[in-house]
C-alpha cells in the first residue's frame, strides 16, 4: 500500500498494490493492520456502503454533524471525481478543499476523515462507489453544504450540467452551515 498526502494533511489517498497477471488482477481494499501503520489513523469501520450513479451525477457535500464519519472511497466501476472539504473551524485549513480521480483503473481509495464534508461527481457513463464508514448513518444528524458553495469555489471539473437530488439542490452555504468546532 501507498500512501499519499493532499494538500489538507489529513485527507489521504491509498493506493493498495496490486497483483496482476493475463487472468486478471488481486489486491487487498483493506488491511487494518497496514492502514493504521502506514498512516498513524487507527479507525474501526462500522459499515460499507456501494452507490450507483449515472454520468454527470453529483453527490454531495454531505456529513453527518454528531456521527460523525470517516470514509474509505473507492470507485469499483467507472470514475469520479471525489472531493473533501474541512468544515472544522478550528482548523487552519477551514473551508479548504481536496479532489481525487478515483477509477475502476486506478484503485485508489481516499481516505475522508471525520470533520470534513464528502461529495463526488461520476465523470464516466456510469460509476459504482464503494465506501467504508466509522460511524452508522444517522439520517437525523444528515447535513449538505451546497455543491457551488462561491466561497468554496471547488472545481468540478464538470463535463456536463451535474444532475442533483433534491437534498442537494436544498443544501446550506458554508457560511450558513451547522459545522465543526
Amino acid at each position: 500500500m501507498e500512501i499519499t498526502q493532499t494538500e489538507l494533511p489529513e485527507v489521504l489517498i491509498v493506493k493498495p498494490k496490486v497483483f496482476g497477471d493475463d487472468r486478471g488482477f488481486f489486491f487487498e481494499s483493506f488491511n487494518r493492520k497496514q492502514f493504521q501503520e502506514q498512516t498513524g489513523v487507527e479507525t474501526n469501520f462500522v459499515q460499507d456502503n456501494h452507490s450507483r450513479s449515472q454520468q454527470h451525477v453529483l453527490r454531495g457535500l454531505h456529513y453527518q454533524i454528531r456521527h460523525a464519519q470517516g470514509k474509505l472511497v473507492r470507485a469499483v466501476i467507472g470514475e469520479i471525481l471525489d472531493v473533501a472539504v474541512d468544515i472544522r473551524r478550528s482548523s487552519p485549513t477551514f473551508g479548504q478543499w481536496v479532489s481525487c480521480v478515483l477509477s475502476a483503473g486506478n484503485k485508489r481509495q481516499l481516505w475522508v476523515p471525520e470533520g470534513f464534508a464528502h461529495g463526488f461527481y461520476v465523470r464516466s457513463e456510469v460509476a459504482e462507489v464503494l465506501y467504508k464508514t466509522t460511524d452508522y448513518y444517522a439520517p437525523q444528524q444528515e447535513r449538505c453544504i451546497l455543491w457551488n458553495d462561491p466561497d468554496l469555489a471547488i472545481d468540478w471539473q464538470l463535463l456536463g450540467e451535474p444532475t442533483l437530488s433534491g437534498k442537494d439542490q436544498q443544501g446550506q452555504y458554508l457560511k450558513d452551515a451547522d459545522l465543526y468546532d
